[in-house]
């Protein structure tokens, strides 16, 4: 990676993971699919995060998601790997096995079975921290139901646990109170369709599900809404507005299933989910068949 660009900066996109018909998983299409999202423009992977459904994954597999994203990566293509896990041991097993296989940084979210409170969740950040890779946390608390504030990204920040934080909580307004507490802490995109508004605010990341299925145009998106210049906000308002249907999909439950079926549209192997995860309604598949459809009609790609 360029020198003036941290392993967690830029496009790093939340891989979907690609099954065979008996649903076990294609680690070929998955490593293939990594190259094509790095000769698309992308600056990185984050695998075994909820769009790859690592929660569906065996032990093995799970770990050979890591270890397939770190081979298929070409030099200067981050891999940020996923170690959320139920429990703080949990979680710092697969920070080691990560920094094992040679990835460069960490997504991590806080514990996902239990409300924990402020002094648990330091402590799983600590246990995490301990393998001394970088840890970008996560915030999602309408899953993990644990909310981390600004006040809490500012100690993690401030104790050295975490660079920054992928906000998922929809609320744009936290990248500013964030940074008024811990001004060094890196604030991600964690939603796609908050990109122009976060990017405007001083984002340095996207952790992204659409560049699986659009990453050129996705990519566009993401560098003129965090390029500084107000010349380029014209053009971004003008993909943001033609993506948009798409992109929020990205904050729905069946944002996989969508995300899959984009792929399919686009020529890409999407294909199933695991279960619990089943196919898309019939209204919901046509309208992201529709959607896709029209971006492609448009020149996105």
């Amino acid at each position: 990676m360029t020198a003036n660009r941290k392993p967690w900066h830029g496009v790093l996109v939340a891989t979907a993971l690609p099954f065979n018909e008996d649903l076990s998983v294609d680690f070929d299409a998955y490593a293939e699919h990594i190259r094509f999202l790095a000769g698309a423009g992308c600056d990185g992977v984050a695998p075994n995060g909820s769009l790859g459904e690592y929660q569906t994954l065996s032990d093995e597999e799970r770990a050979r998601v890591i270890t397939t994203a770190v081979e298929a990566a070409p030099e200067g293509f981050t891999v940020m790997a996923g170690v959320g896990a139920y429990g703080g041991l949990q979680t710092q097993r697969w920070a080691e096995q990560a920094a094992e296989a040679g990835a460069h940084a960490l997504m991590l979210l806080p514990p996902n079975s239990y409300r924990a409170n402020d002094e648990e969740v330091v402590d799983h950040y600590r246990r995490a921290a301990s393998v001394g890779l970088p840890i970008v946390a996560y915030n999602n608390p309408i899953d993990t139901k644990v909310d981390l504030t600004p006040q809490l990204i500012g100690r993690l920040h401030g104790e050295g646990l975490i660079v920054g934080v992928k906000e998922f909580s929809g609320d744009v307004r936290r990248a500013y109170e964030i940074k008024e507490l811990a001004p060094e802490a890196d604030v991600l995109i964690g939603t796609d369709d908050t990109v122009v508004e976060l990017g405007l605010a001083g984002a340095v990341g996207w952790v992204s599900g659409y560049p699986n299925a659009l990453p050129e145009s996705t990519v566009e998106l993401y560098r003129l809404s965090t390029s500084g210049h107000v010349a380029d906000l014209e053009r971004a308002r003008e993909i943001y507005r033609d993506l948009h249907s798409l992109l929020r999909w990205d904050s729905k439950t069946e944002f996989v299933q969508a995300i899959k079926l984009s792929m399919d549209v686009v020529g890409l192997k999407g294909g199933g989910c695991r279960p619990p995860r089943g196919p898309l309604s019939p209204e919901a598949r046509d309208a992201v068949v529709r959607a896709t459809e029209a971006a492609l009609a448009k020149g996105y790609k």
